[in-house]
């Protein structure tokens, strides 16, 4: 089976060699993913602006694999303050309102100080066969 990938210019990614996302078939996986680039991590420090970013950087991957976020399936979510989980789940919700992936979201620790979300999605391809 044919596997296609996607990657950004995450120091992280090469760092750890791993890609943002892979298909393979007609699944997505997308890797957790924070509010950074080429620079590393972006310069905001509000949780739900970082979740709305992310979901850019997730959208943007699935995109360039042939999918959509209407695919998405499945989300997980890690906050690096459960205090964060509200406005996180709020920007999670307005993206997914009429998709509602089963998700999970729990705290942990995140690889730098300034990442306070990271988020991992699975989206399946609609129509989508083998590649």
């Amino acid at each position: 089976m044919s596997v296609l990938q996607h990657s950004t210019d995450s120091p992280w990614e090469a760092v750890g060699g791993y890609s943002r996302a892979v298909r393979s078939g007609n699944r997505i996986y997308v890797a957790g993913t924070t509010a950074s680039g080429a620079d590393g991590a972006l310069d905001l420090d509000d949780a739900g602006e970082q979740a709305r970013a992310i979901l850019n950087i997730i959208k943007n991957a699935i995109e360039s694999l042939g999918g959509s976020m209407s695919g998405v399936v499945r989300t997980r979510i890690y906050v690096s303050d459960i205090a964060h989980w509200e406005k996180v789940a709020r920007v999670h919700g307005e993206v997914f309102a009429d998709i509602r992936p089963a998700c999970t979201l729990v705290e942990a620790r995140l690889v730098d100080d300034s990442l306070l979300v990271e988020i991992e999605a699975e989206a399946v391809v609609e129509g989508g066969d083998a590649l």
